[in-house]
C-alpha cells in the first residue's frame, strides 16, 4: 500500500512544513515524492485545486492511502468534503484524517465522524463570517470609515507632476508608483 500526504496552506507566507512533521510524527513515514504541498485558499473547492486534482486523477490508485492533517484539507465546506471523500472512497483510496478521533474515514465510525465534524466546521466558519459582518457593521455604526485610506499625499504629488507638464508615464516613473495609480489620481483631479 502506497501512502500519500496532502498538505495545504492559504498564503505564501505560510508553510506546510508543520503539517508534514505532524503527519510523520503520527507514524506515517511518507516518501518526499508522495507529499503533495499546495498554497491555495481554503475557499477553493478541493477538485479545483491544481495539485490536489492532479493527485486524485493521476497519482492515487486503488489500495493507496491518503493522509491529511485536518478535515478542511479535503474541501471548502461540508458538501465539498463529503463529495471529495466519496470520490476517493469510490476510487478505493483509504483516507486518514489526523484531527478526528477516528482517523480512518473509510470505516463506518469514520464516515459518521466525517459527517459530524464537517458539519460543525461549516457551522463554525459561518459563525466566524457572521461575527465578522457584525463587527464591520458595528464599526460603521460607530463612524469608523472602512476600506483603503484616502491617499491625499499621492494625489498632491500627481497634481504637482501634472501641473509641471509631465506625462502620466513620466509621473509614474518619477514617483515610483504604478501607471494605474497615476491614472486613478489623474482622473480624480480631472473630476474635481
Amino acid at each position: 500500500m502506497r501512502t500519500f500526504a496532502y498538505c495545504r496552506v492559504s498564503t505564501s507566507e505560510q508553510t506546510t512544513k508543520n503539517q508534514i512533521i505532524a503527519i510523520r510524527t503520527a507514524g506515517y513515514d511518507i516518501e518526499d515524492s508522495r507529499v503533495i504541498s499546495e498554497t491555495v485558499s481554503g475557499t477553493t473547492k478541493a477538485m479545483s485545486r491544481e495539485k490536489f486534482k492532479n493527485l486524485v486523477e493521476h497519482k492515487l490508485e486503488a489500495g493507496d492511502r491518503l493522509v491529511v492533517l485536518k478535515l478542511d484539507r479535503l474541501g471548502r465546506d461540508n458538501i465539498d468534503v463529503q463529495t471529495t471523500v466519496e470520490l476517493l472512497l469510490n476510487k478505493g483510496i483509504k483516507i486518514i484524517c489526523l484531527d478526528l478521533p477516528i482517523e480512518d474515514l473509510s470505516s463506518s465510525e469514520g464516515k459518521l465522524m466525517l459527517h459530524m465534524f464537517s458539519a460543525f466546521a461549516e457551522f463554525e466558519r459561518n459563525r466566524i463570517r457572521e461575527r465578522t459582518m457584525e463587527g464591520l457593521q458595528r464599526a460603521k455604526d460607530n463612524g469608523i470609515k472602512l476600506g483603503r485610506p484616502v491617499a491625499d499625499d499621492t494625489t498632491k504629488k500627481v497634481k504637482r507632476c501634472k501641473n509641471d507638464g509631465l506625462s502620466q508615464s513620466k509621473t509614474a516613473k518619477d514617483l515610483g508608483i504604478s501607471i494605474a495609480t497615476v491614472k486613478r489620481h489623474w482622473k480624480k483631479l480631472n473630476d474635481a
